[in-house]
């Protein structure tokens, strides 16, 4: 069998977390379409008779480096690239961006074998250009395959999977068969709560947002989780609350109905809306509030 980890790289918001999900044929990572939704190393598996292929979806690579949590998010990114077998590089669209030079230096570095997924070839009408961009691709740099893929529609996705586990190395399995993820569900629920919240005020909700679970209590029948969603100014807090609780209210029943999709059992969700001022940009706040990847 062939086994190993594979990270999944590229600039925020090119279907990096869609692609693990749709590999892994079950929701792990939370998506939306504001970029750098991701902020952790989230690690999925896939065991299939061929061997297992543990993905490693990780935060978008950008230049923006402001703020701590952005050189936090950046570190988690470059440093999967240390201790993977395989590199997968999603890109959407053909043509590269100023950041892709960065990535371009950063696998020379890695020395690793990397494959170039093309990300939302349905939007191409001329398949003929796919071509043209794969053959300058390839002079830019030795990648081992290039595949056009669509991860929202599935479109190649079982190619790409087949050529990733021949890239692999020889070896027994790491994780059980019936592991999908090395996240404890109490992590997966804030991050539902952070989609949800990022889905329903995608326009007026910044980035100076995360959600930190305080109590997690498993019972036979029914699991209580109490939340706090953090801000970093009351302005912030009171859109959160929205008027009358109103946004609160429907973030929690869109959160509860996919934590209970997710764990099989009965939810009772609590949120609270608390402000930590400028916790975004603060290395110790951010260790407390578990960004320590």
């Amino acid at each position: 069998m062939n086994c190993g980890f594979v990270a999944l790289i590229g600039r925020p918001n090119v279907g990096k977390s869609t692609l693990m999900n749709h590999l892994l044929k079950q929701k792990i990572s939370i998506t939306s379409r504001k970029p750098q939704t991701t902020r952790h190393r989230i690690l999925g598996i896939n065991t299939t008779e061929a061997g297992q292929a543990i993905y490693m979806d990780t935060p978008g690579m950008h230049d923006n480096e402001k703020r701590a949590l952005n050189r936090y998010l950046n570190r988690t990114a470059e440093t999967t690239l240390l201790g993977v077998d395989v590199i997968v590089w999603l890109i959407d669209g053909l043509s590269w961006h100023e950041y892709d030079e960065v990535i371009f230096k950063k696998l020379e570095q890695a020395g690793l074998p990397v494959i170039l997924a093309v990300n939302k070839v349905d939007k191409v009408q001329d398949k003929e250009k796919i071509l043209a961009f794969f053959a300058t691709a390839q002079h830019r740099f030795p990648f081992k395959q290039l595949v056009p893929i669509s991860a929202l529609k599935g479109t190649n996705l079982d190619l790409l999977e087949s050529l990733i586990m021949q890239l692999l190395p020889e070896a027994g399995l790491i994780y059980p068969e019936d592991q999908i993820t090395d996240r404890p569900e109490r992590f997966l629920a804030a991050e539902i709560v952070r989609e949800k919240l990022t889905r329903r005020l995608g326009a007026e909700l910044p980035y100076e947002i995360t959600v930190e679970i305080e109590r997690y209590e498993e019972k036979p029948r029914i699991t209580k989780i109490y939340a706090i969603i953090w801000v970093e100014r009351l302005s912030q807090k009171n859109i959160v609350i929205g008027k009358d609780g109103e946004m609160l209210k429907k973030v929690g029943i869109d959160a509860r109905i996919d934590i209970e999709k997710l764990i099989g059992q009965k939810v009772h969700l609590e949120l609270w809306v608390k402000v930590k001022k400028g916790w975004s940009d603060n290395e110790r706040a951010l260790q407390s509030l578990g960004f320590n990847d």
